[in-house]
């Protein structure tokens, strides 16, 4: 499809940029660090239009990359955009228990959203669900988590603080569990996204 080809060929054009950095390090006496090259993919979201063209067609959904720091939108074109996120825990594993800062994996879907009074705009998903709960009970009777572990709750997509866009930026992992956006992307998100859209988080 268009919309796929379009993804692949921004994912090239970054690889390309970075590569062009790359070798301008070498020669220049090598005075950029590897987080600086790393930091040119992040430097802004991609889409398949403009912001000041319309927003996807139909049914939207969304899936969570946890290893690339992504989170892509789809519609029924397929491809729609993606932006950077970050999360909790620096290990990047399936939340465990309450308390262990990490990210959930599974399906979920969106069950709420409202403005934050710190966070920008904050989309609650239903995490735990039913599958949720049957990985923790596994967990607990392997002995993985102690016996009076809690599943946890209250994981959502949002913003940063006011101006710490730069944590996005810099792969910064400050959350209990949620994902964080930039605040633009997230209010962006937040026009199209409803309850019930469905939420895909993988490692």
């Amino acid at each position: 499809p268009t919309s796929h080809r379009l993804h692949l060929a921004f994912t090239k054009t970054l690889c390309d940029m970075k590569n062009l950095v790359m070798l301008a390090s070498f020669f220049l006496g090598g005075s950029l660090v590897a987080s600086d090259v790393h930091n040119i993919s992040r430097s802004k979201s991609y889409k398949r239009f403009s912001r000041s063209a319309a927003g996807p067609v139909g049914a939207v959904s969304i899936v969570i990359d946890k290893s690339d720091y992504e989170l892509s939108v789809y519609d029924d074109k397929g491809w729609y955009a993606t932006y950077p996120v970050v999360f909790g825990n620096n290990s990047l594993s399936d939340k465990k228990m309450q308390g262990d800062k990490n990210t959930p994996e599974g399906v979920f879907h969106i069950n709420a959203k409202r403005v934050h009074d710190k966070w920008c705009r904050y989309l609650s998903i239903d995490y735990p669900t039913k599958d949720s709960y049957e990985k923790f009970n596994q967990r607990k009777q392997r002995g993985e988590i102690p016996a009076n572990a809690s599943i946890g709750g209250g994981i959502g997509i949002h913003g940063t603080w006011p101006h710490e866009d730069f944590v996005i930026d810099r792969y910064k992992n400050w959350t209990l569990g949620c994902i964080s956006m930039k605040n633009d992307d997230v209010k962006d998100m937040y026009q199209f996204t409803n309850p019930g859209t469905k939420v895909t988080i993988r490692q």
